[in-house]
């Protein structure tokens, strides 16, 4: 027999989502970083669980809210007719409110566990996750979780945090309370103990979760990772726009290879999946071990699939932010360009892949006080390829390049980059004026587009994302940016060709 009740419980507990999560006070929502789990994402996150035939299952679920993924693996439990193992849940929940909810919710799972003559039992602690499964001497912590399901807290850490001197006691560095929690319940597992999470996909690259991605891939196998293509659909009630995965992580596992799957949004209508081995999720000579998420088949464009394999330091090129902080130098700003300045570049400058400076009705300055205190700041006069560090919601691509040549600005000897601007160069120099228009033309390609979308799922571009890329060689490049320089009026259409035509 089947139980229906225990669903019924994952039902009530989807009605009852929406009232709660807007009843709770907006400021403590978001001290705590609370986001509630649908009932679909919860069932889907259960389904990737092995379910053992015997023996006890123990089950954490850290930040437990209403229990909706508690409830939806005890319903996998409860329908698995082959199985005998006993079930032993243990939850977390910070917020007196929630854990009124979570306990009526479990007490009912039980209820219906002895209907069907399981044994299911609940331990339910008010306390804070990190603080008690980051000091097991004091609390007696120590791996006995066969299972960890988990939709924990976004919430970054302050370096000077409680949080943070309590992480570091259990050897972990991180910046989020979700990659803390899912740190932390991995350690709290057995061998070839199983955990399955939604998270933000921030952590699949840059370098502030760097320790975070080697952490999880040194102590487990990253068996299952599943996106939502749409940014704000997985948690659309509580207006999230992070772009969120779920993961399945087995300690101890030797890595093979990985399933990959995509839908759209909660609703899973769309779902599809493949196997991918790890060299393409992983690649063997990164050594920031970026996660890159392969896109579905049917995405890809001829364009997209040809490879390239040179780093920009074979290149003879380099990466940086723009070394101006603005807020830092407000008495250095200037509206209008006089003698003594320099020409000041923001991303409101170069938008439409074209170079306007200066912008009178602009709200950004335009010049920089050239002085002994900007001078290291500054960069010569020559031609240099720039990226947005953060894209528009509405543009197509998420990095977008311009070419700045500092003789088309009153033939300045010097120019200042504000820190939302990526700036290639050489050694601090500018670059050939052919190569910076062929970088510039093979960073707005769709082949560009969809590697970065790969491994990272925000608007925001770092100097250190563009640095992982792979280019084609310096006279490959030199080539495109002859024809591009050409090319005025050029389109998305015929610049992917060109990129497509390169050896």
């Amino acid at each position: 027999m089947v139980s229906m009740l225990v669903e019924s419980i994952v039902e009530r507990i989807e009605l009852v989502r929406p009232a709660v999560s807007a009843k709770l006070k907006e400021a403590r929502r978001s001290a705590l970083g609370q986001f509630m789990t649908s009932a679909s994402v919860a069932r889907y996150m259960a389904s990737l669980f092995s379910i053992p035939q015997q023996g006890e299952i123990q089950l954490l679920d850290p930040g437990a809210g209403l229990g909706a993924l508690s409830a939806a693996f005890i319903q996998r439990w409860q329908h698995l007719a082959e199985t005998s193992a006993t079930l032993a849940v243990t939850v977390y929940e910070i917020d007196d409110e929630l854990r009124k909810y979570l306990e009526s919710h479990l007490a009912g799972c039980q209820d219906d566990a002895v209907e069907l003559h399981r044994k299911l039992s609940f331990k339910t602690y008010p306390f804070d996750f990190i603080e008690v499964a980051a000091s097991p001497l004091e609390y007696d912590v120590r791996p006995i979780y066969t299972h960890a399901i988990l939709n924990p807290p976004y919430k970054k850490i302050r370096n000077d945090s409680t949080h943070r001197k309590w992480l570091r006691v259990s050897g972990i560095e991180t910046v989020n309370l979700y990659s803390a929690f899912v740190a932390l319940a991995l350690q709290l597992l057995v061998k070839d103990g199983e955990l399955v999470a939604i998270i933000p996909r921030s952590f699949c690259n840059g370098p502030y979760y760097k320790s975070f991605r080697k952490f999880i891939l040194q102590v487990a196998s990253l068996d299952h990772i599943h996106l939502f293509d749409s940014r704000n659909k997985a948690f659309k009630d509580d207006e999230v726009l992070q772009e969120n995965v779920i993961i399945k992580l087995v300690r101890g596992k030797y890595q093979g290879a990985v399933t990959v799957s995509h839908c759209a949004d909660g609703a899973f209508d769309d779902y599809r999946e493949s196997v991918r081995e790890f060299k393409d999720i992983v690649k063997a000579d990164d050594i920031d071990q970026f996660i890159h998420i392969p896109l579905c088949e049917e995405t890809l464009r001829p364009t997209s699939v040809r490879p390239f394999h040179h780093k920009l330091l074979e290149l003879g090129l380099e990466i940086s932010t723009g070394p101006v902080v603005d807020f830092r130098m407000k008495s250095h700003l200037r509206k209008v360009a006089t003698p003594g300045t320099v020409p000041l570049l923001y991303p409101c400058h170069v938008a439409d892949n074209r170079v306007s400076w200066p912008l009178e009705n602009s709200k950004k300055a335009n010049a920089l006080v050239f002085d002994s205190e900007t001078r290291k700041w500054l960069f010569p006069a020559g031609c240099y390829t720039v990226v947005r560090r953060f894209s528009a919601k509405e543009e197509k691509r998420r990095i977008v390049a311009t070419v700045i040549k500092t003789a088309d600005l009153q033939n300045c000897e010097m120019v200042a980059f504000e820190n939302h601007l990526n700036v290639f160069h050489s050694r601090k120099q500018g670059i050939p004026e052919d190569l910076a228009y062929g970088l510039c033309a093979y960073l707005n390609s769709s082949v560009v587009d969809l590697n970065f979308r790969t491994f990272n799922g925000h608007t925001q571009v770092n100097a250190t994302d563009l640095r992982v890329l792979k280019y084609p060689d310096r006279q490959a490049l030199i080539k495109l940016g002859r024809w591009a320089k050409k090319a005025v009026k050029r389109t998305q259409e015929q610049i992917d060709e060109r990129v497509q035509e390169l050896s």
